[in-house]
């Protein structure tokens, strides 16, 4: 795999994001060009197609949305380990999840100082990432 860094870092998986999305937003919109041209008799099945299209929207979000937040809750407990490790202590408590995931590209040398800089100076996630002089790569995350 090639090295990791703030400019590569974000991953998409390309049927996932673009061919499984854009199917979907084609099957709603031609759903509802179905409702809308289909005759009186046809509009109860024409309707349940409108249905589908948004469960299956919903399913289609809230897979993606809940392997984010498991893996967001296993980098929380691996970062505040590794903290730990280094420190004996654990994170500080005012650390927002989005921070701790931006600190997990740190390389242990910068870690510490990092995470406290992120808490005093209440640091976005992105400015965490293009502080990071070291950056350790995580190929793991879906």
């Amino acid at each position: 795999m090639s090295k990791q860094n703030f400019s590569n870092h974000t991953r998409y998986i390309p049927l996932w994001h673009f061919i499984t999305g854009t199917a979907l937003l084609a099957f709603i919109v031609g759903s509802i060009i179905n409702l809308v041209n289909s005759a009186k008799e046809n509009r109860y099945s024409a309707s349940l197609l409108v249905l589908a299209g948004f469960i299956l929207l919903i399913i289609f979000w809230y897979a993606r949305w809940f392997a984010l937040r498991a893996q967001d809750r296993a980098i929380r407990a691996e970062e505040n380990l590794r903290h730990f490790a280094l420190t004996g202590k654990l994170l500080d408590r005012h650390l927002r999840t989005s921070q701790i995931i931006a600190l997990r590209f740190a390389s242990d040398e910068e870690f510490v100082e990092l995470a406290k800089m992120a808490t005093e100076e209440k640091m976005r996630s992105v400015a965490i990432k293009k502080a990071i002089k070291h950056w350790r790569s995580d190929h793991h995350r879906v």
